[in-house]
């Protein structure tokens, strides 16, 4: 990300390991059959109704195979869950495959949340989740 955003690293809130558990949250790791992680991908609590997706992120070498939608579609089960109603998320504008994997799975453009509503390269996303 540094590289891509020339330096500029994410602006948001610090997260903390326990944010990622139950009862307002979850993290998952993807590993390939020698063990190494290759992808991940959390919710964490935005309020009292929503979640905010966090951290997705696939190597460069294990792309292209579907394992972004498939982390995604697991974190939106698991949002449900947890009681979420719908995931917001905030990513940047340089990543056409991650806006194109969001807006293909439904996830539907919406203004930026604090701090991200002062930051040019920011765009924010929701999808209501059905029960």
């Amino acid at each position: 990300m540094l590289g891509l955003y020339e330096g500029e690293a994410d602006i948001g809130p610090a997260r903390d390991a326990s944010m990622f558990v139950s009862p307002d949250g979850t993290f998952l790791v993807v590993r390939d059959d020698d063990g190494r992680a290759v992808a991940c991908g959390g919710v964490a609590r935005f309020d009292a109704t929503r979640g905010e997706l966090k951290r997705m992120y696939v190597v460069p070498h294990a792309r292209g195979r579907g394992i972004g939608r498939r982390v995604l579609a697991e974190l939106e089960h698991s949002a449900r869950e947890l009681g979420y109603t719908s995931l917001v998320l905030e990513t940047g504008d340089r990543q056409p495959e991650a806006l194109g994997l969001y807006r293909s799975s439904g996830y539907e453009q919406i203004p930026c949340y604090p701090p991200y509503d002062r930051r040019v390269l920011s765009l924010c996303f929701e999808k209501r989740l059905e029960v």
